[in-house]
């Protein structure tokens, strides 16, 4: 059932995001490092919305990992107890 509400909830947020890309889609001048340029701002949004889900997903994989690597040595250092 917690994963039909996180799918529900998901769902919601991508169509709140989707709405409100699709009524911004005036040009905007994005500023680089090394320039700028012109784009819509429906890209803009689409584009800090996915860098930010790919960054928060890298995050929770590097933590997921290293508490697995914690959990398995924790269950050797038990097995070698034992």
């Amino acid at each position: 059932m917690k994963k039909q509400w996180n799918l529900i909830l998901a769902l919601i947020v991508v169509l709140i995001i989707a709405v409100f890309s699709v009524i911004n889609v005036d040009m905007v001048t994005v500023n680089y490092l090394f320039g700028k340029a012109e784009w819509p701002l429906i890209l803009v949004i689409i584009g800090s919305v996915l860098l930010g889900a790919l960054l928060a997903g890298l995050i929770s994989m590097m933590k997921f990992y290293q508490l697995q690597r914690a959990s398995k040595k924790a269950g050797d250092e038990i097995d070698q107890h034992s």
